[in-house]
């Protein structure tokens, strides 16, 4: 069972202690809503090196979090992570928790193309394992999934004071839920 923060109220992180130097590190970008909670929410998947925040997949270069309703940025999260102790589609299925799929433009109380739903590659060889995910996941909804899947066009690391957010800030806005963590066993990987 995975244990509680006692200061912040998010779960403890199991990736704390682990050695990632001489793993073979992949990448996705995930954007699901606010950046804050789904940075901190991958950062506690067992197999997450790391994470940062930024804007992906937008219209300018070096975008400020002040422009993002008009450069058509989505608020995304850049994940490094561990292949051998975490799949892609372990991860896909914990995003899936925490988003509403068929929202459009739209996540907890977030409203604007900013926080529109988007997983977003570069190696070409996750594009189909994404999209049988997606096809598959659809057959849970009436409504069609919003979630776009494309490459990754570009990404902007968002400023200092948006990176680990949470962490910073343990009272600071969420709208992603925790709780899919609780049962996270630290050694399982399909």
């Amino acid at each position: 069972m995975q244990k509680y923060g006692k200061q912040s109220g998010l779960p403890e992180n199991p990736n704390a202690g682990v050695d990632y130097s001489n793993s073979n590190l992949k990448e996705i970008w995930l954007a699901g809503g606010c950046f804050w909670g789904v940075e901190a929410y991958f950062a506690r998947v067992y197999g997450v090196a790391r994470t940062d925040v930024g804007y992906a997949n937008g219209r300018t270069a070096n975008p400020s979090y002040h422009d993002l309703h008009q450069t058509g940025h989505a608020e995304t999260v850049h994940i490094f992570y561990d292949p051998e102790k975490v799949s892609l589609q372990t991860l896909l299925d914990y995003y899936f928790k925490i988003i509403d799929p068929v929202s459009v433009n739209r996540q907890g109380n977030d409203i604007g193309t900013q926080y529109r739903t988007g997983i977003y590659y570069r190696d070409e060889a996750d594009r189909a394992a994404i999209q049988r995910y997606v096809e598959a996941e659809q057959k849970k909804y009436d409504a069609p999934i919003a979630t776009e899947v494309r490459r990754l066009e570009n990404y902007y690391p968002a400023e200092e004071y948006h990176q680990d957010y949470l962490e910073k800030n343990p009272g600071g806005y969420c709208h992603v839920d925790f709780s899919s963590l609780r049962a996270q066993a630290s050694t399982e990987k399909r």
